[in-house]
């Protein structure tokens, strides 16, 4: 009898097309590869703890794309928008004694938590990035800086052609096509418009303020804010 392949099962399959992407960017441009780098193994053994416990169907979702893993977020847990802390909380598994939790983080837990929890979250919604791998710049004193595909149109055209790769493996898992949902309202939102028109992957693609923008200039407002992002994972329904 054949094995019915689940969402879960589709996203770690697409986690392991990406371990076997790498790329020679240009000045000190470099990409981080949680998938590929010296803790695959537990980033394997995390990323299939999570998926199976809140993919393990065949349900609609509908995607959320941030712009690209944060090098000390996603880019060392493997998994969209969790950070180390959380996901310790939710498999028992250390990643990282140095990182820790920051705000941007917790305005998201707290919209899953108002949506109805993670799991009423998790089941109607898929969150990645345009870019699904981190991109960091290395400083003049060595420091590794974060850095989006966008800030540099030279490495924005490099990475095109993963990027719409990367878009179209996604949407296959059983993507509900009739809404995406942008973070970042600015640049991220701008390119992933110009991608849309090309080729047409969502119906309409609603901006949403990334939360380390909200956190950081205007948390006086944050509720007004958790607001919108409810008012908009709810349109859908």
């Amino acid at each position: 009898m054949t094995k019915e392949i689940k969402f879960s099962d589709r996203v770690l399959e697409f986690n392991a097309w990406l371990a076997n992407i790498s790329f020679d960017l240009f000045d000190h441009y470099c990409i981080r590869n949680p998938f590929s780098g010296e803790d695959k193994e537990k980033i394997k053994e995390i990323t299939s703890m999570f998926y199976q416990k809140y993919y393990h169907d065949n349900h609609k979702r509908c995607l959320i794309l941030g712009s690209s893993p944060a090098r000390r977020g996603t880019a060392v847990t493997g998994i969209p928008f969790e950070d180390a802390s959380h996901l310790y909380q939710e498999t028992g598994i250390m990643i990282d004694d140095f990182y820790i939790q920051k705000n941007s983080s917790n305005f998201l837990y707290d919209v899953m938590e108002q949506y109805g929890g993670c799991q009423k979250f998790y089941e109607d919604f898929y969150m990645n990035f345009v870019c699904p791998l981190g991109i960091v710049n290395v400083n003049s004193k060595g420091n590794e800086v974060n850095s989006n595909y966008y800030e540099n149109k030279k490495l924005e055209n490099m990475l095109y052609p993963f990027i719409v790769e990367s878009l179209k493996k996604q949407i296959s898992f059983g993507i509900d096509t009739s809404i995406c949902y942008c973070i970042g309202s600015g640049e991220n939102f701008k390119f992933l418009t110009k991608i849309n028109d090309q080729y047409h992957f969502f119906n309409q693609i609603v901006a949403l303020e990334h939360p380390r923008f909200i956190m950081q200039y205007h948390s006086k407002d944050r509720d007004q804010y958790l607001d919108k992002y409810l008012d908009a994972l709810n349109y859908k329904d």
